[in-house]
């Protein structure tokens, strides 16, 4: 394997965000210390930067693309799925927000920073780690949650955060709310707890559905 390859692979894929697995994935055959020598020469040159601790992005001279934020969130810290206010935004169930990415993972809740922005992630109980689905976001297959889910997600960690909800301040869209599964909704609410659940009702009967 040598870096053309390697570069025709990545983009052929849309990977320009990878780990060093990712690279022995994609070449099984190729023995690993020969892949780490090459990759380890590849960086000196500026082929590649270092993103996080085996995170790496494929940098492609004279190229224009611009790697969504949303693929970097599910990229960073997985497994994870775009969630709360960004997918509430993105679904225009809530007003654009910019504050960064939102998602939730099963791992430890964490912050991060880099270049591409701030990414924000809830902690979650592997049962209620669902609902969510592979979406084509600004050119990339990013894992974001449903109307429904990103609902009852943010939600639920409003509840946790210990703050009032007001649903006339959030500003939520009545109109596209009428029109998702509540009962699809509830589903995941059952998930948590009964303060989610209860929380959900109270926001059914603020879109009068």
């Amino acid at each position: 394997m040598n870096y053309l390859t390697l570069s025709l692979v990545l983009r052929k894929n849309r990977m320009y965000l990878f780990t060093l697995g990712d690279i022995k994935n994609l070449f099984p055959d190729e023995n690993e210390k020969t892949i780490k020598n090459n990759f380890i020469r590849w960086l000196s040159k500026g082929y590649f930067v270092k993103i996080k601790r085996d995170l790496y992005e494929f940098i492609e001279q004279g190229s224009e693309v611009t790697i969504s934020d949303l693929y970097v969130a599910n990229r960073i810290y997985g497994p994870s799925y775009v969630s709360l206010e960004t997918a509430l935004s993105i679904y225009s169930i809530i007003p654009d927000v910019a504050a960064g990415v939102t998602s939730i993972t099963t791992r430890l809740t964490r912050t991060f920073k880099n270049k591409y922005g701030a990414f924000f992630y809830r902690t979650c109980k592997k049962e209620a780690f669902i609902g969510y689905r592979l979406m084509l976001y600004d050119g990339f297959k990013v894992n974001i949650a449903d109307k429904e889910k990103a609902l009852v997600d943010f939600l639920y960690y409003r509840i946790c955060s210990g703050f009032s909800l007001d649903f006339d301040e959030e500003r939520l869209n009545k109109k596209i709310l009428k029109k998702i599964n509540w009962k699809k909704a509830f589903h995941y609410a059952s998930f948590f707890n009964k303060k989610t659940t209860r929380m959900l009702k109270e926001c059914k009967e603020y879109v009068k559905c």
